[in-house]
């Protein structure tokens, strides 16, 4: 049995005592019951995921995987592929890129992870874990990574919300930067939906119209050159994922394994969700949603998991910049069970 596969079966349900706990209690706080909608239901999920009814989050990380593409080659996207690189030592340099900014706001660590960014080398405040120096390959004519890469970077993800645990890290969101990017999480959602369907594939930034066809071609006919290999989540990211997505898959499975609730952000953040949620349906249940992107396989991954993003705010930037905004709701969750008064003080 594989480490990965190990660690699955340690996924629990959340605690029903606790949630039935958490439910009575917001019945009986000032207010008819269900008036606060979303906020009520964010902190009965929170119940189940902890154990307790009362929870305070101390300590927010955002975790950023960097990492380049080898279907860029396609051009399937419009900016130059050294925009990575850029991107992540603006974020690390601070240079109030919009994680850098909404981080700050949410009080939310932002992690920087280099996973195969072509031309970073080692940089103060960027975690440097190379699975491929060039990123992946091209998945046009190959697969963009063996399978061994897939699970060794699972467990990566898994292992950062180990460590998270230990530090004492109690809310998690997933970003990412990596140019052509939207094209592995299409193809990814797309595969684990058995879609081939080319309305899922969205336009990304700044596609022109001949640009956006010729990238759904390409994301249709790399789907068919390894049709007969997409036969689970692991076989999915090894034929057309992203070091970045495989890297989520295992954060949600980390969420799920130590308890901690992982938010997920846009369609790359989702794709990852997805094949998580495909490896073990239970990890959807440490799952939030924050807010639905404009980009379409959006949409069609979140309802094959059976999660409702809570936001829809028009945003499409990735960086996690969905997770910063979600976690001050989560924050307003927590407050209202926390510190409403109840019928009982009446």
């Amino acid at each position: 049995m594989s480490a990965l596969q190990e660690i699955l079966r340690t996924i629990e349900p959340l605690n029903s005592k606790a949630m039935a706990e958490a439910e009575e209690l917001q019945r009986n706080l000032i207010k008819p019951p269900g008036s606060l909608g979303e906020l009520e239901r964010i902190s009965i999920q929170l119940a189940g995921i902890t154990g307790q009814v009362h929870n305070t989050i101390r300590h927010k990380a955002i975790f950023l995987f960097g990492s380049d593409h080898g279907i860029y080659e396609e051009g399937v996207c419009s900016s130059p592929q050294d925009v990575t690189r850029k991107l992540m030592l603006a974020y690390a340099e601070k240079h109030n890129a919009g994680i850098n900014i909404l981080a700050r706001q949410a009080g939310a660590e932002l992690r920087l992870y280099d996973l195969g960014v072509k031309g970073l080398s080692d940089t103060e405040g960027i975690i440097t874990h190379k699975f491929m120096t060039e990123g992946t390959n091209n998945f046009r004519h190959v697969r963009a990574m063996s399978a061994d890469t897939v699970n060794e970077v699972i467990m990566f993800g898994v292992n950062l919300v180990r460590e998270a645990k230990s530090e004492g890290i109690d809310l998690i969101g997933t970003g990412e930067a990596g140019m052509s990017n939207t094209s592995p999480a299409s193809a990814c959602i797309m595969a684990a939906l058995g879609s081939r369907d080319v309305s899922l594939v969205g336009r990304g930034a700044g596609l022109s119209d001949e640009a956006f066809r010729h990238k759904q071609q390409v994301i249709l006919s790399s789907l068919e050159l390894h049709a007969k290999s997409l036969t689970d989540p692991v076989n999915i990211l090894s034929c057309v994922g992203g070091l970045d997505i495989a890297a989520m898959t295992g954060v949600f499975i980390g969420g799920a394994v130590y308890h901690i609730p992982v938010i997920i952000d846009g369609v790359i953040s989702v794709a990852g969700a997805l094949l998580s949620y495909q490896l073990e349906p239970l990890t959807r249940e440490y799952m939030f949603a924050s807010h639905e992107s404009l980009e379409p396989a959006y949409n069609y991954a979140a309802e094959a998991i059976g999660l409702r993003p809570s936001l829809r705010m028009g945003m499409r930037l990735g960086e996690g910049t969905g997770c910063a905004v979600y976690m001050q709701i989560i924050d307003d969750a927590l407050a209202i069970i926390n510190d409403m008064g109840t019928f009982n003080n009446f």
